[in-house]
């Protein structure tokens, strides 16, 4: 991510199945820094040594990123300053693989 201004959206390409049927791998997306956030969304959170994207999961207070693939646990974040974007779309060569996320 760097390199690029700190409000403008930026691509990324899933590199895991972690977030699949929605997300396979190999997939870009296109994510908005300053996009609302909200319980279901999906977004590239913080995690110290790496960026991950998850669907975020706001529940009594708590904030989790969750994977979609069964198995893979919940990361616990505190709040909003770990997350670096909302996912707006997922790009795709054919017209049925594009996806808006807003």
């Amino acid at each position: 991510m760097e390199g690029c201004a700190q409000n403008e959206p930026f691509a990324l390409q899933v590199t895991d199945s972690s977030m699949e049927p929605e997300f396979p791998e190999g997939c870009i997306i296109v994510s908005e820094p300053n996009g609302s956030l909200e319980h279901g969304c999906y977004v590239i959170g913080d995690c110290g040594d790496e960026l991950v994207f998850r669907q975020l999961m706001i529940v009594d207070g708590q904030w989790r990123l969750h994977a979609l693939q069964p198995g893979i646990e919940d990361i616990e974040i505190s709040g909003r300053e770990k997350i670096k974007g909302r996912v707006i779309q997922r790009a795709g060569k054919r017209r049925q693989d594009r996806k808006s996320y807003l």
